[in-house]
């Protein structure tokens, strides 16, 4: 099976021979490998090379810039034509009228005639370690290959300049916080792509660079500045990496895994082909089988290495919803309906929900028994806003180019109004930018199915309406309250059981509720800990005259207020009626519940 060329080189091809556009960048997986077929043989080269050699022709003369290298030309030969048309455009005679001047001129101007193509020579080398003059000179080559003399055009052949690492060369950030020789590179390209005469022409001009976001906004935002995104490889080009690479190997190192290759291709989703080809290659240096937690271990380190660690972690939850206390109405409706949806690939999976409820509630501690029993990729998301200019931007494109590799994923975002701001024109451009690229994830319609989104908030009213409207999480908002009823009784049971061996009676229970009518998941937890710590202490169980003089002792912290607005915005942003307390709840107690809203407001409660 001979690996395929990639679709956006086919597509960028469109674009240059349809004339739609002179300048292209290539952004997105730029430093991988990439498959090139040289008649029967095949290799994968990174990706200048693959595009140079597909893109060679009789017509065109290919011109390579590297930051740190040369200008260079594929062929010697398209090098020698260039300094011809150069000399031919710079002294205004064709080659042929230059050869025979030269040959009857005196030695002085033959002299004068070996200077100037000397001097093709040392421009190339001036440019080298000078982004500047390099781009200058390119611009001058691309100005030489569309003059003409008499009518006649100076260059047959039509340049195609390939420019790496475009984001060093013209920088994103405010002009005038630039450097000269930045500003000095932006006024370049503007001038070069902006051009009549080139947008016009044959010649193009091919860049690359992770993000447009990280290149100068005066560039990439040119209308006729064209971006070729490039994804991360699919499970069919994994596949076809894969056979290639045990093709290569000698029989005795050929790599073996616990299935199939087109099994191992699946589970390696989210990798490189360079990562791909790392791991494999140290399985096959100590010829050993592969397993699937070797390619998970792998898809982990390589996603947190694109994405930083302080940005995302794989979460790995070691405990289901069996070891959930209380809340059993909220675990039947979990097993019913939310994780079915979840593993769901069809019409009927969900795209995301949102967790709500007051601080302390048991929200995180839930919904991570909630991931641990889905038993898929969970990525939590820590911190997706950077200090630095246009880093936002690239962390999101990183992320989406993660999510379109992985066949299953479940976002988790803790605090998530603190993650994802507004969209209003008060708002910060970048966090606007940042809402807004998140809002399409989450409807987009490609990765329904493959990529839940799970948002805890105890301030629900602070997410963006766009994320909370249906379609986006707004589908499921799903409101944890404080435990009452029987949930109640099984938290008080569960706090005691550690540290008291007697007989639970109605009257102790009774006793109990009401020393902790007003505590949350977390405050059972803490008195359950406090009460452990004073049996590690005596080494015997403790009474119940103990019990109550410790829970007594208890004061809560002076955020019953708070805690009661945030309960009453989960209360009326829940998109479940049977999730609400009793049930089917009336308009008028959706109005009593409005009313307590606003009288906490103007105490200054939000």
């Amino acid at each position: 099976m001979k690996p395929q060329s990639a679709d956006f080189l086919r597509y960028a091809g469109r674009i240059i021979n349809s004339a739609q556009a002179r300048t292209l960048v290539l952004t997105g997986n730029i430093h991988d490998l990439f498959p090139l077929n040289c008649g029967d043989r095949t290799d994968y080269v990174p990706l200048t090379t693959m595009m140079t050699e597909s893109w060679q022709s009789s017509n065109r003369i290919i011109i390579v810039y590297e930051l740190n290298g040369p200008i260079r030309f594929l062929k010697s030969s398209e090098r020698d034509l260039m300094r011809d048309a150069w000399l031919t455009w710079r002294t205004g005679s064709d080659a042929n009228t230059l050869a025979i001047r030269s040959m009857l001129a005196t030695a002085k101007v033959r002299a004068e005639l070996e200077t100037m193509q000397k001097t093709f020579d040392s421009n190339l080398l001036a440019a080298v370690g000078n982004p500047t003059v390099a781009l200058e000179l390119l611009r001058q080559l691309c100005l030489c290959s569309r003059s003409s003399i008499a009518g006649n055009p100076i260059l047959t052949r039509n340049l195609i300049v390939f420019i790496e690492g475009a984001d060093l060369l013209v920088p994103e950030g405010e002009i005038s916080r630039l450097s000269d020789a930045d500003r000095h590179r932006i006024a370049i390209c503007q001038d070069w792509f902006s051009d009549p005469g080139f947008m016009n022409g044959e010649d193009a001009v091919v860049m690359t660079a992770e993000s447009m976001s990280l290149i100068n906004s005066r560039i990439a935002r040119l209308p006729h500045v064209v971006e070729v995104p490039i994804g991360a490889p699919d499970a069919q080009q994994r596949h076809q990496f894969i056979t290639w690479f045990n093709a290569q190997q000698p029989e005795d190192r050929k790599v073996q895994s616990w299935g199939s290759q087109i099994e191992l291709a699946r589970f390696a989703a989210g990798l490189s082909i360079h990562a791909l080809m790392q791991m494999l290659k140290g399985a096959a240096y100590e010829n050993r089988a592969l397993t699937q937690a070797d390619v998970i271990d792998q898809v982990q380190t390589y996603i947190q290495s694109q994405l930083g660690e302080d940005i995302v972690e794989f979460s790995k939850p070691v405990h289901s919803l069996k070891d959930v206390i209380g809340f059993s109405g909220l675990k039947k409706f979990l097993k019913k309906e939310l994780i079915p949806r979840c593993r769901s690939t069809g019409a009927d999976a969900i795209s995301g929900a949102a967790v709500c409820g007051p601080i302390g509630g048991g929200k995180t501690f839930i919904f991570e028994a909630v991931a641990g029993e889905l038993d898929m990729i969970v990525l939590v998301l820590k911190n997706i806003r950077s200090q630095w200019f246009g880093q936002t931007d690239v962390i999101l494109e990183r992320l989406r180019r993660v999510l379109d590799a992985l066949a299953k994923v479940l976002i988790f975002v803790d605090e998530a109004d603190t993650q994802f701001g507004g969209v209003g024109p008060e708002t910060h451009d970048t966090e606007r930018r940042l809402t807004g690229k998140i809002q399409a994830m989450m409807s987009d319609t490609r990765m329904r199915g493959r990529v839940i989104w799970l948002l805890m908030t105890a301030r629900i009213h602070r997410l963006s309406p766009d994320i909370r409207r249906p379609g986006r999480v707004g589908d499921l908002i799903i409101p944890v309250l404080d435990p009452e009823g029987d949930d109640r009784v099984e938290f008080i049971r569960w706090m005691l059981k550690p540290v008291f061996k007697g007989i639970l009676s109605d009257d102790i229970l009774e006793e109990v509720s009401q020393m902790t009518r007003d505590f949350s998941a977390a405050s059972f937890a803490s008195i359950r800990s406090e009460l452990k710590a004073h049996l590690s202490t005596r080494k015997k169980s403790l009474d119940f005259d103990e019990i109550r003089e410790i829970i007594n002792d208890h004061l809560s912290p002076a955020i019953s207020e708070t805690r009661r607005y945030q309960t009453l915005q989960a209360l009326l942003n829940c998109t479940r009626r049977s999730l609400l307390p009793g049930g089917d709840v009336t308009p008028e107690r959706r109005l009593e519940w409005e009313r307590d809203l606003r009288d906490l407001e103007r105490k200054g409660i939000h």
